[in-house]
């Protein structure tokens, strides 16, 4: 008898970092251990190196990279497979921000494939929680020179032309490549990325790490890859309504909808969508009942990997349950990844 794709669960993918702390820990349940400097779990991610393996099921051990080659379009849909191939095109990851991070920018895909071979990075944040007056950096208050950008980052006043925005849980923004952009200190976050790990440095608050050195900076790099456009609203405004589904991103990289449950089953398809699903629990708990009545529980912290294949699914929460669910856009069909390999 076939055994048939199900939900999947990945084991977590922890990375120590300058700026980090231990709510991955005490708010999400992550096995950091005795470590008071985890920034990040990598939830679910086809990056070189960092390639996602299973935690659940009959195909617990096997990465995701292993998936892609058995399943193909199965697991992620034709029109994304055609795509993508063997590349899975999102990294998913919780951020816990207990210091700032630097100052950075992301490539977009063209100035990315040049020099990394690489996608580009455009990615969002969903503020799960933040420190009272948390603040985070997003875009530049007005259109900016490369003269007055330089002139500031020497003088190391470049705050005084950037966007800061005080936070709180279930903020949103969306992060193209090419913005200017910092995560502040006490703040709790999911993102949601094109699968690239290129971040060019660009200001570190002339911080040391335990050795007594000081970071990498990309200043020359950076510069080709910003955006100096400013003004506007940063942040994505959007109204949840409970137990319904509300879309708060839709770009040509992934589109994000907010799922907010109170003691309800909602019932799901996807048989128009031609992707995958993934849902991001990022707060309470819930049930994902497949296949004749099978189920599998979700809690803050948790990911799911729903296959493109898995036509029809509900989810129950019991109590309330916030999650995340995340698919790739409408792919035109023969379009293909420049990324080599692909």
């Amino acid at each position: 008898m076939e055994r048939k794709l199900y939900p999947l669960k990945f084991e977590p993918i922890l990375k120590q970092r300058l700026w980090g702390g231990t709510k991955l820990k005490a708010v999400l349940n992550k096995n950091t251990g005795e470590a008071s400097d985890i920034g990040e779990s990598w939830e679910l991610s086809g990056v070189p190196g960092d390639v996602s393996v299973v935690s659940n099921g009959f195909l617990k051990g096997n990465s995701l990279s292993e998936l892609l080659e058995i399943y193909m379009s199965e697991l992620v849909g034709d029109k994304v497979f055609e795509k993508y191939g063997a590349e899975f095109p999102l990294l998913i990851k919780f951020i816990d921000a207990n210091d700032a991070l630097s100052i950075q920018v992301h490539p977009e895909d063209e100035l990315a494939r040049k020099r990394h071979d690489s996608f580009g990075k455009t990615e969002m944040w969903y503020v799960m929680q933040a420190d009272k007056g948390a603040e985070l950096i997003s875009g530049f208050k007005k259109d900016t020179s490369k003269d007055e950008y330089l002139k500031a980052l020497e003088s190391k006043e470049l705050d005084k032309l950037l966007a800061s925005h005080e936070v709180a849980s279930g903020d949103v923004f969306f992060i193209p490549a090419g913005r200017v952009h910092a995560i502040g200190k006490g703040i709790l976050l999911a993102e949601i990325q094109q699968t690239s790990d290129v971040t060019y440095r660009i200001y570190d608050f002339d911080r040391k790490d335990a050795k007594g050195n000081s970071r990498e900076l990309h200043t020359a790099q950076a510069l080709d890859a910003i955006d100096f456009s400013g003004g506007g609203e940063y942040k994505t405004e959007y109204t949840s309504r409970e137990n319904e589904i509300t879309e708060i991103v839709e770009s040509p990289y992934f589109v994000t909808s907010l799922i907010d449950l109170k003691g309800k089953e909602l019932k799901k398809d996807i048989y128009n969508l031609d992707s995958f699903v993934i849902l991001i629990c990022v707060e309470g708990e819930a049930e994902l009942i497949y296949q004749k009545n099978q189920k599998e529980t979700v809690t803050a912290g948790d990911t799911l990997l729903v296959p493109a294949d898995l036509k029809e699914f509900s989810i129950k929460a019991s109590g309330s349950c916030k999650l995340l669910e995340v698919h790739m856009p409408d792919v035109p069909k023969g379009e293909k990844s420049s990324i080599k390999g692909s």
